[in-house]
């Protein structure tokens, strides 16, 4: 959603910047900002702080954000290409080829409600049954991305809808993630989905020659050697619990992942998708 679907991701910098000023430290580069998009506000929140070493405590940090997110997330506006894309995906309900669409994004309720409430006719594309947040209790606890637990909830918000209804159920396969962070496009990998890449100029310039590395979910951004075995263990157990496991990425060059500048003019034909 944040630097997909709205601005909010821009916002998100200007805040943090706004903070870092304060107590005299360097803007946020590109190469921190990258490991947070797309993550879980703890998982962020821990990689920020490590990295800005303020001289402030975690809460006194969390407060001023909060502060400044309840002012700026309320001015959020679709990004280039959005309204027309909606637009054009819930058409297809009205072809023999629907194409059906869920919201899984890590913003956590309070958050989301901020940077949604002014777009309600944005949002109303996606029925309440098939929104993911971030701070969802079906997602386990450390299974955000770049896990592919949120991918594979919202499959199933639109899978249950479709059995109610008595309809074929869709596959990972069959499924299209739209991303714009790194651990996002990890995350549709893991789960078996073919993912779109439409990432922010600055963070593409961050990952320039390591495109393809993006797009098969090879950046390394689920860094499972970093865990202790008990660590392992513990995940396995919360996986088989879930019926979930963290997936295997992709291949280099396997063509589950694309990578576009905008999601204006989106070559919906290159998938198969035929809007009314």
């Amino acid at each position: 959603m944040d630097g997909l679907l709205i601005d909010s991701e821009d916002k998100y910098t200007a805040i943090t910047n706004s903070i870092l000023r304060e107590f005299g430290k360097p803007e946020l580069p590109w190469s921190i900002k990258a490991q947070l998009q797309g993550r879980p506000q703890p998982e962020a929140f821990k990689i920020f702080f490590d990295w800005a070493q303020l001289p402030i405590s975690p809460e006194e940090y969390a407060a001023k954000q909060a502060a400044l997110q309840s002012k700026y997330f309320p001015e959020s506006q679709p990004l280039p290409g959005v309204r027309d894309l909606l637009t054009k995906l819930l058409s297809t309900q009205a072809t023999d080829k629907p194409v059906y669409i869920a919201l899984a994004t890590s913003s956590h309720t309070r958050n989301f409600q901020l940077k949604s409430d002014h777009l309600q006719d944005l949002f109303a594309a996606f029925p309440e049954s098939q929104r993911v947040l971030g701070d969802d209790p079906r997602i386990g606890k450390g299974r955000g991305k770049p896990l592919p637990d949120i991918y594979l909830i919202a499959l199933e918000t639109i899978n249950a809808n479709l059995r109610d209804k008595g309809e074929k159920e869709i596959t990972p396969e069959e499924c299209l993630v739209f991303e714009d962070a790194v651990p996002g496009v990890e995350a549709g990998r893991r789960a078996g989905m073919r993912v779109v890449w439409c990432p922010h100029p600055g963070l593409l310039g961050a990952y320039k020659g390591r495109e393809a590395e993006v797009l098969a979910g090879l950046t390394g951004e689920h860094k499972e050697e970093e865990k202790s075995a008990a660590e392992h263990e513990a995940d396995e157990l919360v996986a088989r619990r879930a019926d979930r496991s963290s997936g295997k990425t992709g291949q280099l060059g396997d063509g589950f992942g694309d990578l576009v500048l905008t999601l204006e003019d989106f070559p919906y034909e290159k998938y198969g998708i035929q809007p009314a």
